[in-house]
């Protein structure tokens, strides 16, 4: 059921970034005056179609395959054309426009994730903030003395708000020199400059799995005291705020939610607890409260996790510019990751293919409406970007013929086009093969 339900929503989040795909196509072609046959969502026969009014009588489908879609375009390369209708032809109208036309598609892939964020910034979404829970002792973080309850608040010298935002930028850091500067906020407040040197070591830690395990450190929600409810037995027991809870009756603990859980399950009874204050590590002694929720009773202790969750929430208009800026970052960060797979640089496990997507978008879903959008922007951006690599039978390779034949002064030759299909059709099924093999890897490995 579980995978019935994931492949649902991939069909939902596929249908969607295909649609908006093709939509810009067919919006620019009959803008510019091409002759659209018709617009197809998903391949092979129909399952339900209608026509246009006059002129044209386009022909709209929704068809059996869903994985894909296509705009039908008159062609006198695809069959006889009538006289009075030439200059309607995809391959009669002039190179810029034809490029127009191409470019239209992964450019409304752009604008549908625009929209999406948007949307995610009007509403307000909460994010994790950058903070440390864990270093590996004898890692590149340790020797750079980066401690549990440190947040990261700039990196290259960029502010990070977000764990997501801190993700990209590190990797970002990690594909320029290979020295990743951070400034981080102590628990007390102080703040320190930090720089980890990983030089050499770019295609192992760019390998998704590896990453944080490769610099020595984990990001999350910490086990970092707030507020300290006064009369309480946090309060009795001496815990302050700005503590990091190291462990409880001997059980270590990094997360916050491993703090509640351990407290949960201890109603009443008297625990043992290792802080960190400052540069001091002390033991604490307290008894629990035995609290009854709903049915079950569960122990507190009476203190408030520290502030580690940021919320973006932006009015009507300063929503729109604040996603431009967040579709452009995601952009150039995706555009740099496959420049540096091309060349090498960054290790192809990068790929998702889509079992990936499917399983993605099936949890985000489960999320909430915010989360699942977040998915369709961000494969949106790749979609698109995928779109534009000069390989025949995309977008791109689709360009590149337009240019060649602008530059030569005449269309290329049968020859050509077919050599280029065929070269195309190679790096597909490579690329698509490729996808898939790092999904069953993941599978396997979880």
């Amino acid at each position: 059921m579980d995978f019935l339900q994931k492949l649902l929503w991939f069909l939902v989040a596929i249908s969607v970034l295909v649609a908006a795909h093709e939509f810009g196509h067919f919006i620019v072609a009959r803008k510019l005056g091409f002759k659209v046959l018709r617009f197809s969502i998903g391949f092979g026969r129909p399952l339900l179609s209608w026509r246009g009014g006059p002129p044209d009588h386009i022909q709209y489908w929704i068809s059996m395959i869903p994985l894909g879609g296509y705009v039908k375009m008159l062609d006198e390369h695809e069959g006889p054309v009538v006289a009075e209708e030439r200059h309607r032809a995809f391959h009669q109208r002039p190179v810029w426009q034809r490029v127009l036309v191409l470019l239209a598609g992964p450019g409304f892939n752009f604008l549908f994730a625009i929209l999406a964020y948007w949307f995610i910034f009007v509403t307000g979404v909460q994010e994790l903030k950058p903070f440390i829970t864990h270093v590996e002792e004898g890692s590149v973080a340790a020797r750079a003395e980066l401690r549990a309850g440190d947040e990261i608040t700039t990196i290259g010298g960029q502010t990070t708000l977000t764990l997501e935002s801190a993700t990209v930028r590190i990797l970002s850091e990690i594909l320029g020199d290979g020295r990743i500067d951070l400034t981080v906020r102590e628990p007390s407040g102080a703040t320190r400059a930090v720089e980890l040197d990983v030089r050499g070591r770019e295609n192992e830690l760019t390998d998704p799995p590896v990453l944080f395990e490769g610099l020595g450190f984990r990001l999350g929600d910490p086990a970092l005291t707030g507020e300290v409810d006064q009369g309480k037995p946090a309060d009795r027991a001496g815990l302050r705020p700005g503590d990091l809870i190291q462990s409880g009756n001997g059980q270590p603990i990094e997360t916050w939610r491993q703090w509640v859980a351990f407290l949960q399950s201890k109603p009443g009874e008297t625990v043992e607890v290792v802080v960190l204050r400052g540069d001091r590590e002390l033991t604490l002694t307290a008894t629990l409260d035995s609290v009854t929720v709903g049915e079950k009773t569960v122990g507190q202790i009476g203190v408030k996790p520290a502030d580690f969750v940021a919320e973006r929430r932006y009015g009507v208009f300063e929503a729109l510019p604040r996603a431009v800026d967040e579709t452009w970052g995601v952009i150039r960060f995706t555009g740099s990751i496959v420049a540096h797979m091309v060349m090498g640089e960054v290790s192809l496990r990068n790929m998702s293919g889509p079992l990936s997507i499917a399983d993605i978008a099936g949890s985000a879903a489960e999320a909430g409406l915010i989360s699942f959008l977040r998915v369709l922007a961000a494969v949106s951006i790749s979609l698109g970007i995928l779109n534009l690599l000069p390989i025949p039978l995309l977008d791109g390779g689709q360009i590149v013929y337009q240019i060649a034949e602008w530059i030569k002064g005449a269309p290329l030759s049968e020859r050509a086009m077919l050599l280029g299909q065929q070269i195309g059709i190679f790096f597909v099924i490579a690329l698509t093969g490729f996808a898939f093999y790092n999904d069953i890897v993941r599978m396997l490995g979880s």
